[in-house]
């Protein structure tokens, strides 16, 4: 490498005296396709433009930037897109997440209407960008379990129940949620003022009336009230089905978060929770699947020391039959050994489980199913008529730990092609939460890792005080 930009230098003055006579055709065909400005690279004119990018690709974006400041054919030539993207290509972050954040979410909020209407985008600007970004402490507090750790890190440092981090149900709500994220700061090991924060808001107070809009305000309050208590520079929160979409790169869609309690059918178009368009909640969450996995597994005398076995068997063994009527004619017995419990076998309780999402009825519960709550809420997107393109609401996009059922998307998909009209029914699909139970997390890193982080998307203290009543992210 020290030859090769030795080389590089000496092209440099060897430029400044005289210009080479002899330029290859594959170069200059280059050149002609780039509208390069009539200048030289020296000795390197002769190198074929293919050879020349991979020998950019081998030195790496740091040493191929400063060749930038050589000349300006040297500049024109480095900021090549295709050389970036590859260099996107190859980091931690998957670059069709990226591309989606960078094209899609870059300009803040509200997001971009018509993102086809994209400007040129320079990819080493971005790279560059993205390089100096200082990270930010990502928080996913959902209503079972708490996600957390460094938006730099590939995976979450962290989890914990979150009711046992919220501190005692009878205190004030700033003063539950000032020793909450006080709590997993400290687990973090982490100033709170050295880097800003992406928070979760959980998918709460569902309806567009004014007693759950001011609850929600008072929510958004206490949150930016606490963490700005807490001296943290620059805080983002978002709602919780809002950034399990950006996870699943949709800016719009219908988002099914089966949560610990309940599960929520929540309609987001470019980004934004239509509440007025109506958030369907049926009163089927995980709670309710390992609570019936229990009674099930105790009517055949299984003995198990806690619910934390159960939960275990629910996720390793049970999943959603495509047709539950040709499944009870199945062999499905199936065996998982848990740690300090021993072996335990079930049989129809792996798909029967599941099954109670689609027909509550089974557990003895009365509430609307799955595919109803979904196909009701695509209704009223339909109604809304708030676009000219109806296929926003067609992409149904799974969350929550619940919702890795293997078979779930699949089940989902044929009883809502079966339920809603033709013309609807034509283009649905339904996406498998992208990261498991830790979606909304991923959404938050996309967005905290994003090349206009945090200007675009946090606001700060001094914003908060001047705009306390603004319409932030929800």
């Amino acid at each position: 490498m020290a030859t090769l930009l030795r080389k590089v230098w000496e092209s440099v003055s060897n430029t400044s005296s005289s210009k080479s006579n002899s330029r290859s055709s594959s170069f200059d065909r280059f050149r002609q396709m780039m509208y390069i400005p009539s200048s030289s690279t020296g000795a390197f004119d002769r190198i074929p433009v293919d050879i020349f990018m991979i020998i950019l690709k081998f030195i790496g974006p740091k040493e191929a930037a400063k060749l930038s400041a050589v000349c300006k054919s040297w500049k024109f030539i480095v900021a090549d897109n295709r050389l970036w993207i590859y260099f996107l290509q190859n980091q931690q972050e998957p670059w069709d997440s990226t591309f989606f954040a960078e094209t899609n979410l870059r300009s803040g909020y509200p997001l971009q209407t018509f993102p086809t209407q994209l400007p040129e985008l320079s990819f080493m600007h971005i790279y560059g960008q993205r390089a100096q970004l200082p990270g930010a402490v990502i928080i996913d507090g959902g209503s079972g379990y708490c996600k957390f750790g460094w938006s730099k890190y590939a995976s979450p440092s962290g989890r914990s129940a979150t009711f046992l981090e919220f501190g005692n149900i009878e205190s004030p709500m700033y003063s539950r949620l000032r020793h909450f994220y006080a709590t997993i700061y400290s687990r973090m090991q982490v100033k709170t003022s050295t880097q800003p924060i992406v928070v979760s808001v959980p998918i709460c107070q569902y309806d567009d009336t004014e007693s759950a809009k001011a609850a929600r305000r008072q929510l958004k309050e206490a949150i930016y009230s606490a963490l700005f208590g807490m001296n943290v520079p620059a805080v983002c929160a978002i709602n919780q089905a809002t950034l399990a979409l950006f996870a699943a790169r949709q800016t719009s869609g219908i988002v099914v978060n089966i949560g610990f309690h309940q599960t929520s059918v929540v309609p987001i178009l470019h980004g934004r929770v239509l509440r007025k368009v109506g958030v369907e909640v049926v009163g089927t969450g995980a709670l309710k699947l390992t609570g019936f996995l229990r009674e099930r597994m105790q009517q055949k005398n299984m003995n198990f020391g806690s619910l934390y076995t159960v939960r275990s068997l629910k996720e390793n063994l049970c999943y959603v039959a495509l047709d539950y009527e040709d499944e009870l004619s199945k062999d499905t017995e199936a065996s998982f050994d848990v740690s300090a419990e021993g072996r335990f076998t079930l049989s129809r309780e792996r798909f029967q489980t599941g099954e109670i999402l689609f027909q509550p009825h089974i557990a003895g519960i009365r509430a609307m199913s799955l595919q109803q709550a979904v196909a009701l809420c695509m209704d009223h997107c339909q109604a809304a008529g708030l676009t000219g393109d109806v296929s926003w609401f067609k992409t149904v996009v799974l969350t929550g730990g619940t919702a890795c059922l293997p078979g779930l998307a699949e089940r989902l998909e044929k009883e809502l092609r079966e339920l809603v009209p033709p013309f609807i029914s034509s283009g649905i699909r339904v996406i498998p939460p992208p990261f498991g139970a830790e979606s909304a997390w991923y959404g938050a890193k996309l967005v905290s890792n994003l090349s206009t982080f945090p200007g675009m998307w946090c606001i700060t203290k001094k914003q908060f005080r001047l705009k306390s009543r603004r319409n932030l992210i929800w």
